[in-house]
């Protein structure tokens, strides 16, 4: 591995906490693909899907941050994408480096974090515990759900989809980027009356209905841009490195 690599490797695993924070059994937090070529340019994408690593490949990047890594699916046989993927990855010298749960939940850099900085959402604390941790946050939002829709659609930059009353109250509002949209029993049950993550269930917003919470949902793939970007201005900041950011959205 190049010294500057590792360094970078060293600096985000301690960063990021990748030994302590819980996460998926397929989401191997850390380097996923070595590289023995030096660093000098970084590429940031929210998945490690084929495309994705073929416009790293093309933007000169040298490493590729990503919030969702190569392996969510487990074991499986290294041929066609996968195949494809790592050999253009490989003969490119381009390192892959994921981050999932310890990037949703970091206090300045995490997915959370940002998307609760961008809507401006008031005096946010920890909440939902999970193996351990608090997967999201939660603070009280001034203004009814219509305004607070508003400041969510400017945050990701794309119309969301909306549970509930636009014109009442959305009182105490909680967190989570992502797909945790099956956790809405839940986070009802933590006191929580409008809900903003990425995607849920179809039966989610049936039963955000019966329960009486509002949710907000800005996407799964528009709600986790804040992360990986925030990771490669880091990286930026501390190794000189320039970046870009690879927008290649799901839709979902």
């Amino acid at each position: 591995m190049d010294e500057t690599l590792k360094r970078i490797v060293s600096a985000l695993d301690a960063e990021l906490r990748t030994n302590e924070v819980p996460d998926y059994p397929g989401a191997l937090n850390g380097l996923q693909l070595n590289s023995s070529g030096r660093v000098s340019r970084v590429a940031a994408a929210v998945d490690a899907s084929l495309p994705v690593v073929r416009k790293a490949v093309e933007a000169g990047a040298d490493l590729l941050i990503v919030h969702h890594g190569m392996f969510w699916n487990g074991a499986k046989p290294v041929t066609g994408a996968l195949y494809e993927k790592l050999k253009i990855a490989m003969d490119a010298g381009l390192a892959i480096y994921s981050a999932h749960i310890p990037l949703d939940v970091h206090p300045t850099l995490g997915n959370n974090a940002l998307l609760v900085r961008a809507v401006g959402l008031e005096d946010p604390t920890p909440f939902f515990p999970w193996e351990g941790i608090e997967l999201g946050l939660s603070g009280e939002w001034v203004g009814d759900l219509a305004s607070l829709v508003v400041a969510v659609e400017g945050a990701v930059g794309s119309k969301v989809h909306v549970r509930g009353d636009l014109s009442k109250s959305a009182g105490r509002v909680g967190v989570i980027t992502g797909g945790a949209g099956s956790e809405v029993e839940a986070i009802a049950e933590a006191g929580i009356d409008t809900f903003v993550t990425g995607e849920g269930p179809h039966w989610s917003y049936t039963a955000a209905e019966e329960l009486g919470i509002n949710v907000v949902y800005g996407g799964h793939y528009a709600t986790e841009t804040f992360g990986v970007r925030a990771l490669a201005g880091y990286l930026e900041e501390t190794f000189g490195l320039p970046w870009s950011f690879l927008d290649h959205p799901t839709g979902l």
